[in-house]
Formats: C-alpha cells, sequence, structure tokens
C-alpha cells in the first residue's frame, strides 16, 4: 500500500485508515456526519494527493487531448479548467478526469500544455490508454508520485485561504485556476474545483511541500471551525450532489450518454475516440438511463442490488447507495430501463428477498438548506 504525503497527519490525528485504490487513506477522523456537515456548513480538508496528474505538452497537445476527451478542450482559454471522461471506443468510459488549459509560460515557442487530473485507482490504466493513442507531435509527463492535493472545501474555504496569499481568490470563476504563493509555498495551483457541492478551492504542489499548507490551512482556519474530512464524507458529499464515481456509477461498460453526461460529451466538435459509436447510440436513443432515488424504508441501498418495477421484474441495479445526512434518509443511483427513468416513478430495490420502496428523483439530491 502506498502512502501519500499526508499520511503521517492522518495517522496522527486519529484517523480511522484503510486501503483505497491501493493507497493507505483516511476513511474518518471523528465521525462520518461531523466531517459531511462541516464541510456543508463551514470548512473540512481532504487530502486527494492520491490522484493522478499528467502534463500533456507539444506543438499538438491540444489535438491529443481532443483525440482521447469527450469534452471540447478547444473553448478552454490559459486558466480554464473542464470536466471530461475518457471514451474507450466501445461505448464505455476508460475514466473520468479534469482537464486544465496550463499558461504558456510552461510551453516552449509554438507549444501548448495541459493538465490530466485522473483517478487513483486509474493512474496506470489511463497513462497507457492515453499514450497509446498519442500519434501527434507532443509529449506526455507523469507527475503523480511528485505531486501534492488537497481539497479546501465549504462556503468558508474562503476565509481560511486568502490570509494565505495576495491572489484575490474570490476573483478566481468556478472551473478556473491560477498559480501563484499561498502559505509560503511557490507555483501552487489554486483551483475553484471540487467534488463535494460546497464551494471551495483544490490545491496542487509538490508533494514535499503539501504538509506546509496543510498545516497553514489548519491554522488559519482554526477560528472557523476547520476540520479535517474522509474519503467517507467525500462520497456522502458527491451521492447527495448526484455526481458520478468511477467504478460504481461509470466504468468500462456504461455510456457517458446513458450516466447524463451528455453535456461533457461534444458530438460536434470533430473526431475522437467513440464519437461514430456515440452518435448512433443517440440516434438509435438509449436503453437505459443512470437515476438518482430515494427509498422510503431506512435500510441503505448498495452497489450491486438490483432494481425491480411494481410488478417485481428486473429494470436496472443499483451503482451507488448511502444515508445521506443532509436528508437523514437512504439515497442511491442506478441504471434503469428507460420507461422507468422519469421522476416520480415508483421502483423497488431487492434486498435479500424484501423489496424496498423507492421513488426515481430528479438530481441533485441536495438542494441547499
Amino acid at each position: 500500500m502506498k502512502n501519500t504525503p499526508l499520511t503521517e497527519k492522518h495517522i496522527a490525528l486519529g484517523a480511522r485508515m484503510a486501503d483505497f485504490a491501493g493507497y493507505n487513506m483516511p476513511i474518518t477522523y471523528s465521525s462520518l456526519k461531523e466531517e459531511h456537515f462541516n464541510v456543508r456548513r463551514n470548512v473540512g480538508v481532504f487530502d486527494v494527493s492520491h490522484m493522478g496528474e499528467f502534463i500533456v505538452r507539444g506543438k499538438e497537445a491540444l489535438d491529443l487531448v481532443q483525440w482521447v476527451t469527450s469534452n471540447d478542450a478547444a473553448k478552454l482559454k490559459t486558466g480554464d479548467a473542464q470536466y471530461s471522461c475518457l471514451p474507450n471506443g466501445k461505448g464505455g468510459i476508460v475514466d473520468d478526469l479534469l482537464v486544465y488549459r496550463l499558461p504558456e509560460d510552461m510551453c516552449a515557442e509554438g507549444e501548448q500544455a495541459f493538465m490530466l487530473v485522473v483517478n487513483a485507482a486509474n493512474i496506470e490504466k489511463d497513462w497507457n490508454w492515453i499514450s497509446g493513442h498519442n500519434r501527434f507531435d507532443t509529449r506526455l509527463i507523469n507527475i503523480s508520485e511528485e505531486s501534492g492535493l488537497i481539497a479546501v472545501q465549504g462556503p468558508k474555504a474562503i476565509d481560511a485561504l486568502q490570509p494565505l496569499t495576495d491572489i484575490d481568490l474570490k476573483a478566481i470563476p468556478y472551473y478556473n485556476f491560477t498559480k501563484g504563493r499561498l502559505a509560503g509555498v511557490d507555483n501552487v495551483l489554486i483551483s475553484a474545483t471540487g467534488y463535494t457541492g460546497a464551494g471551495g478551492f483544490e490545491l496542487y504542489a509538490a508533494n514535499n511541500r503539501i504538509s506546509q499548507i496543510w498545516d497553514a490551512v489548519f491554522e488559519s482556519g482554526k477560528p472557523l471551525g476547520i476540520l479535517p474530512a474522509g474519503l467517507g464524507a467525500r462520497d456522502t458529499l458527491r451521492l447527495e450532489m448526484g455526481y458520478c464515481l468511477y467504478g460504481n456509477d461509470i466504468d468500462d461498460e456504461t455510456s457517458p450518454l446513458e450516466a447524463g453526461l451528455g453535456w461533457i460529451t461534444k458530438l460536434q466538435k470533430g473526431e475522437f475516440i467513440g464519437r461514430d459509436l456515440m452518435l448512433r447510440e443517440k440516434e438509435a436513443g438509449l436503453r437505459r438511463k443512470l437515476v438518482g432515488f430515494t427509498v422510503e424504508d431506512r435500510r441503505v441501498p448498495r452497489h450491486g442490488y438490483e432494481i425491480e418495477n411494481e410488478a417485481g421484474e428486473n429494470i436496472g441495479v443499483v451503482t451507488s447507495g448511502t444515508q445521506s445526512p443532509s436528508l437523514d434518509r437512504p439515497i442511491g443511483m442506478g441504471y434503469v430501463d428507460k420507461a422507468y427513468a422519469a421522476e416520480g416513478t415508483a421502483i423497488g430495490i431487492s434486498v435479500g428477498g424484501k423489496k424496498l420502496s423507492a421513488t426515481v428523483t430528479k438530481l441533485p439530491f441536495y438542494k441547499g438548506e
């Protein structure tokens, strides 16, 4: 099992640690509910240094990014970030990722540069996939092992971070970034992104400096009730927003169109891997759709549970489920036959011979307090 640059800090804080994607990661520190609500209402900090980062640099860097990703990277200006996915050419998804358009001062004349941020479990898989499709005048650099990353999330994130930098954080629009000095560390990439729906920033820095940033953020955030948050809260927060988790809600067998990711699948941008197949899929009509649902029972639906219609016929499968702290009830997502995807449709979740009553619900589940 690998460690992140912050593993010893998590252990010193008494975190419950577990293997996640081959890394020794904090699941909870105090309690999942406390960490969840602190992110929603105050500010929490996640160690996400296990994520992978690739630099794409060269005269045809944009061409490579356009070919391997579904979104339209040509629209990105320096300082823009974009959510996208890597289609596998067979109708499924290699991974979902973030694409950053890096400043021109990182490039030689006539070159472009991007940073791709991928899921920890897929670093090697994604690297091999993108490298195998690199027929362009550009090169890939894997900086995952040298990079540290923390996510400072919540409505008070900006109050915790602003005293640590001269950069006007309020001036960074959502899904934009800048680079500069923060907490005495130069060249920190400060990104107004996150996967919690609570707002905040993600901070990328050299792995030997991320510990310094972590300490400074917690010192600055003390008056705000800052707390560390583990992967348990990260999962409940993202599921309340209806955000997909790779390996659960999307994978090599799921179509981005079925998953509700048509908004990051730009079929009119030009050629990219899997485009023709997706065009045919769209023209033929989707067979199934990823939906959210709320459960009337107190039992939590789990990944792999069957979904049934009122007649007891199988119509799909649960991909994610949890007890929502904000709604105080079980919620989940799953794929169902298109005929049962409408909001308000009554469905059942099969659990060991018992059927839990559930209702298809419009996403996101959490709409603010």
